[in-house]
């Protein structure tokens, strides 16, 4: 486990993150200062306060990147296990992509149907009148 925090790509994610988290610290005690200076206002207050919170979410990335990267090495070593193949499946003859549909029954009377057409043939009749 530790190892992997030994490769060259994880050292670099160490310095990028150790910078990234100094520098957030560091402007929020800049813009602490600011805000106590005579031309200071509560926009530098406000970022006095939001930086090391920047600068708090740094360690929370760091942590879920080095999980996400824990989980793929253990996906990989579980997918290096031989595995029985499974059997393949049945091919299913192919079939038309109409063949499930079936005509309406010429004869049937829809009674809903029937109901929405003298409805329209009323609106029709009205409308031409």
């Amino acid at each position: 486990m530790v190892r992997g925090l030994l490769a060259p790509r994880w050292l670099l994610v160490h310095l990028l993150a150790l910078v990234a988290m100094l520098a957030c610290f560091r402007l929020g005690w800049w813009q602490w200062d600011r805000s106590q200076e005579s031309t200071g206002s509560l926009q530098n207050l406000g970022y006095a306060l939001q930086w090391p919170l920047f600068g708090l979410f740094v360690p929370f990335m760091y942590w879920r990147m080095w999980q996400l990267d824990k989980e793929r090495r253990a996906g990989e070593a579980a997918s290096a296990e031989p595995v029985a193949e499974p059997e393949a499946p049945v091919a299913k003859p192919r079939r038309s992509p109409t063949e499930w549909r079936q005509a309406a029954e010429a004869d049937r009377v829809d009674d809903a149907m029937a109901q929405y057409n003298s409805y329209l043939a009323a609106l029709s009749a009205r409308d031409g009148e």
